[in-house]
């Protein structure tokens, strides 16, 4: 089991401002209380855009003031540091913090994770990323690989812990078939699994049995109950398709319309929360969806056009997901619902896509 760090308020500690939201996240409990673990070592830090306290700090510039000349290297998933990268499989280079002039490792490159030359000289390897709560979501899988670099070479891995912007109770979807893993699934969990990076890093750490030195600073005021705007904390994209925490609340479910010739609406500045398709009839799949029950949402049908990827220029019939009650919703039972629909009435146009 990883070792808990319970950071509370020191007397003396300057508050981060005179109003603070419910949450305080486990960058914010570091930065107030340091754990011992982080005194005087030498560490990385695996981190992006969307790794910021409630006052929309970079984690890096933060932990770079707090413990002086102690951050080594940033480690950078998916996207890149700075969730540049637009679209799935293309990969990021290395590249050197100007700021700080240390070197940022991309993890999303030819390697997944981080080799023994990128650790060497550390002593520690700090871990501050925003997860969605979805098992495809590739974070936790970069966190995984870490776990394995790091109890290789000895090095202690410390998590600061985030919300699960999607809640803490709420699991939904068949666990993984081990004969499927890959980067986008390693270990047999939900596809909505309803952990914390901390939690789901202790869990990956006993699940492959890798024995790392895992720290996690926890959170202070989360409940599992949480909706993402009850923490107060503001959302910052972690990846380019997800800028609105909409999104996310649909991610689970319609994350599967990747892997077919539906738009899942990259190219619009609404991903996720539309979908559709040219031979789409909207109104007649809104009929058919009347048959599931599906509670906490409502459909509205539209017609978009996206300006990139699937169906590119092509105006697209489909739906808009409108989520009015997070508790109830069930977004992988909904997306399953119109794949089913979707197949029945466009048997000859729907397509399962190629992979890349």
């Amino acid at each position: 089991m990883p070792k808990k760090i319970h950071s509370s308020r020191r007397q003396q500690a300057k508050p981060f401002r005179q109003s603070s939201p419910p949450v305080q996240i486990g960058l914010e409990t570091c930065l107030d209380a340091p754990p011992e673990i982080l005194r005087g070592q030498r560490f990385g830090l695996l981190m992006n855009q969307a790794s910021i306290d409630h006052r929309f700090r970079y984690a890096h510039h933060l932990l770079a003031e707090r413990f002086p000349g102690q951050l080594k290297a940033l480690f950078s998933p998916q996207h890149g540091l700075w969730g540049e990268q637009q679209d799935n499989m293309i990969e990021s280079a290395h590249r050197t913090d100007q700021r700080l002039g240390v070197p940022v490792y991309s993890l999303y490159s030819k390697t997944r994770r981080p080799t023994p030359e990128m650790l060497d000289g550390l002593d520690c390897l700090v871990v501050d990323l925003q997860d969605v709560g979805t098992r495809v979501y590739t974070f936790i899988w970069t966190v995984s690989y870490c776990l394995e670099a790091c109890a290789a070479t000895g090095i202690p891995v410390v998590v600061l812990d985030r919300p699960n912007p999607i809640g803490g109770e709420l699991v939904e979807g068949p666990c993984l078939d081990p004969a499927f893993a890959s980067f986008v699934g390693r270990a047999p969990i939900p596809m909505r699994h309803a952990l914390t990076m901390g939690e789901m890093a202790a869990y990956l750490n006993d699940h492959f049995k890798l024995g790392a030195e895992l720290y996690v600073v926890r959170m202070n005021g989360w409940r599992r109950a949480m909706t993402f705007s009850e923490t107060g904390l503001p959302w910052v994209l972690p990846s380019p398709n997800l800028p609105r925490i909409e999104g996310v609340d649909v991610y689970p479910g319609q994350v599967l319309l990747e892997g077919t010739n539906l738009s899942e609406g990259r190219g619009t500045t609404v991903p996720f929360e539309v979908c559709g398709a040219p031979y789409i009839d909207p109104e007649q799949l809104i009929e058919a969806l009347g048959a599931f029950d599906l509670p906490g949402l409502s459909l509205r049908p539209i017609r978009f056009e996206p300006t990139f990827q699937k169906w590119k220029g092509q105006s697209c019939g489909g739906l808009y997901l409108h989520v009015t009650d997070r508790q109830t919703f069930r977004p992988y039972r909904a997306t399953l619902a119109m794949l089913a629909c979707v197949r029945r009435l466009w048997p000859n146009d729907f397509a399962w896509r190629s992979p890349p």
